[in-house]
């Protein structure tokens, strides 16, 4: 097979298989036999002015040179007679510059060093398109073909291009065998010197989201929003969702007939068990669905700190907090605000230690230390440094002189524990021995 053949199949195949156009293939071609070509040249202390045609009809890469037309050549590299340019131009006049075709062998030698350069310009055309397809489809489900795996990376083949799941984008429990399919979230595009590449996830969490968007009609009808996600990749999902149609069920929508939706997902995440819970406004309402399984009693909220106390029955903790911390965190992420659990045991206990607290300040009765601890005051410094005027509507306290009175003592009480926290420790009598 020629060199021109090879190469008009190699052109065709491009253009059918990775989708570029042909102009932008034929350009490549020739700049790069246009170079070649004058670099043979130079080779042969030759500077000439060359140009480089594709031929559509035969398929053909055609190389002309540029001669001068003269009556009588002195340089036949450089000038061509007269009689000979009108041959190849009627039009043709003295003086002129007219191209004449080189030698084919010489413009097959010429492709064959551009061999390299070509196939280079191909990769980059080929390139363009890919990042112009793959561009704006960033945050979208990918389907493709595990390929192989390189440097703990796995190469996914998505027919036109391969892209890259990278360690940190993996889920740790799940493995993935060459020509098994995948799904995974395109999360970047990068454009490098090899060409664009594509980056997908497994782990993130808008991958659940898109899982969701596919699986729930209703989501894509704008019916039920999914408002937060907080997810431990492999292990739980919680996800929160509300319905713009007091009809429509968001939780049952996206559970499905006798859990067939979900158990979809579940299967796509391998086993990764997901939580789905009614959003609300509401932040404390919000919060105990977040906690769900676990039944949550109170909710007593620090809108200054973002931070909320939620209490539960001791067999309730362990199954509030869950394994790890697992079920506490992704509550926590899902409603953005700190959250601290304790059992009402533990409420009690504390509520035993301040109330006792308080009644160590003199004239402070247990109804006035149970009224101030109702009231949030749970510290010395609570007391110390609250408005005067808050301190006797929480405490029942008589006028503004008592409770200046209960805060210089709770002030001296809090000097006194920083003073002995602050006591050096006693110094040893003993003599220091020589180590020797």
């Amino acid at each position: 097979m020629s060199e021109l053949t090879e190469l008009t199949r190699v052109m065709d195949s491009v253009c059918k298989d990775k989708g570029i156009e042909k102009d932008e293939i034929v350009s490549a071609v020739e700049e790069a036999v246009l170079s070649a070509a004058q670099k043979l040249f130079r080779m042969q202390d030759m500077d000439k002015e060359l140009e480089v045609h594709f031929n559509e009809n035969d398929g053909d890469v055609e190389l002309f040179e540029f001669k001068t037309v003269v009556e009588e050549t002195t340089d036949p590299e450089m000038e061509i007679t007269e009689a000979e340019a009108i041959d190849l131009d009627p039009e043709a006049e003295l003086g002129d510059q007219i191209g004449v075709k080189i030698n084919p062998d010489f413009t097959r030698i010429a492709i064959q060093n551009a061999k390299q350069r070509i196939l280079q310009s191909i990769k980059e055309a080929e390139g363009k398109v890919i990042y112009e397809e793959f561009k704006n489809r960033k945050g979208e489900l990918i389907s493709g073909i595990v390929r192989r795996v390189e440097r703990r990376n796995i190469i996914v083949d998505l027919g036109k291009t391969e892209a890259f799941l990278p360690p940190e984008q993996q889920v740790q429990r799940e493995y993935y065998k060459p020509k098994e399919r995948m799904r995974a979230l395109l999360v970047d595009i990068k454009e490098t010197k090899r060409g664009p590449q594509l980056i997908l996830s497994r782990s993130h969490k808008d991958f659940v989201r898109k899982l969701f968007e596919s699986e729930v009609p209703e989501i894509g009808d704008q019916i039920v929003e999914i408002q937060a996600i907080s997810r431990d990749p492999g292990g739980r999902t919680k996800i929160a969702v509300s319905s713009n149609d007091q009809d429509v069920d968001p939780v049952g929508a996206c559970v499905g007939m006798r859990g067939a939706r979900v158990q979809n997902i579940i299967q796509e995440l391998r086993g990764e068990k997901i939580d789905i819970v009614p959003w609300s406004p509401d932040q404390a309402r919000f919060a105990c669905n977040a906690l769900s399984p676990a039944e949550v009693n109170k909710v007593i909220i620090d809108d200054e700190n973002k931070s909320m106390e939620v209490i539960v029955d001791d067999d309730q903790l362990s199954l509030a907090i869950g394994r790890r911390g697992q079920n506490v965190r992704l509550a926590s992420q899902l409603t953005e605000w700190r959250i601290d659990i304790k059992t009402d045991s533990q409420v009690k206990r504390e509520q035993q230690d301040v109330v006792s607290l308080l009644m160590s300040l003199p004239n402070v009765k247990e109804v006035t230390a149970n009224l101030l601890y109702g009231d949030g005051y749970h510290k010395l410094e609570d007391v110390a440094f609250s408005d005067s005027e808050t301190l006797i509507k929480s405490g029942g306290l008589k006028d503004e002189a008592e409770a200046q009175r209960l805060q210089t003592a709770a002030r001296f009480a809090l000097k006194d524990k920083l003073d002995q926290m602050t006591e050096p420790d006693e110094v040893s009598e003993e003599p220091i021995k020589d180590p020797e």
